[in-house]
């Protein structure tokens, strides 16, 4: 099969080439792979480097852990799926990815997939959906009627955070650059700062719910902005290996979850969740998708298609 190769740990190293085709074992099935997303700082996180036992992870690896595909063959023990079967999901970090004609997954790391929208747009949809849904939900709590102050409004998470915090009936500020405005107030944010030209704190207090997606000083800066009884949740890459424990309590690592998966579907397919796909790329391209001026004031994520 063809895939996207990572020789080194750098995004120079990306190479589209012949990759062994995986064979799906007990609890897995086999994914014909029909779009990938992409996540460009995921060639700096530890699983893209060592294996869960801290073992150098042997190279070339493929990256990408999000997808939307069909079906093509179950391991032992998957009783729930069928081949042909049209599923999105998130793999394990520590596996081979989706950025590949073909990838595996354990059967509880997908669901059915969205109808209502192209494999490309369900391709980005799991691992930002999920981060928001973990992140406001489940760590957060967030209540109706309680006011989100969501960083990024137009990235990946914070497209379908302001979105699902909308449909959770809160009250969602977002900052944003200049040209993202606009398009973060259609998204359903009730106020939109834009952090070129305004501090976020001059328009940001009392908050109930910070969500970070952008670390370093923003995350910092953020503490101040807090109500009483207020909670911060960062999924910033730099707060992972953190000594300040208030920063380590507030971070997380998204995971896969079948049910809040089947849950986002719902979302997507009632039009209360809208995926916003930055660029469609074919596979062979893939490496331009993790040059650093593809990404800029993204909206949304790219997508990748064998």
């Amino acid at each position: 099969m063809k895939a996207i190769r990572l020789h080194r740990s750098d995004a120079e190293s990306l190479v589209y080439e012949e990759a062994p085709r995986p064979i799906p074992g007990t609890g897995e099935i086999l994914v014909s792979v029909h779009a990938a997303g992409v996540t460009p700082s995921e060639l700096e996180w530890a699983p893209t480097s060592t294996l869960a036992d801290g073992r150098p992870r042997p190279r070339p690896g493929i990256p990408g852990h999000e997808f939307s595909g069909v079906v093509a063959g179950l391991g032992a023990g998957v009783a729930d799926l069928s081949i042909g079967d049209e599923v999105y999901g998130l793999n394990d970090w520590y596996r081979e990815g989706a950025q590949a004609e073909f990838c595996l997954a354990r059967s509880d790391e997908v669901a059915p997939r969205p109808r209502s929208v192209d494999h490309a747009h369900v391709a980005v949809t799991p691992i930002s959906s999920l981060t928001a849904w973990q992140a406001l939900i489940e760590r957060a709590r967030l209540a109706p009627g309680e006011r989100v102050l969501i960083h990024a409004g137009a990235g990946a998470v914070g497209t379908f955070a302001v979105q699902l915090a909308r449909w959770r009936g809160a009250r969602v500020l977002a900052t944003a650059a200049t040209s993202n405005v606009d398009f973060v107030r259609e998204l359903g944010a009730d106020e939109v700062v834009d952090y070129t030209r305004v501090r976020f704190e001059e328009a940001a207090r009392g908050v109930d719910v910070v969500l970070d997606t952008v670390g370093g000083e923003t995350l910092e800066r953020s503490w101040s902005v807090l109500g009483p009884g207020g909670r911060l949740v960062t999924i910033a890459a730099g707060s992972e290996t953190t000594t300040d424990p208030r920063v380590r309590d507030a971070f997380f690592i998204v995971r896969a979850d079948r049910a809040q998966l089947a849950e986002v579907a719902r979302l997507v397919d009632a039009g209360s969740l809208r995926p916003v796909v930055a660029r469609i790329l074919p596979l062979a391209e893939g490496r331009a998708a993790y040059a650093p001026r593809s990404q800029g004031s993204t909206r949304g994520k790219i997508a990748l298609e064998p």
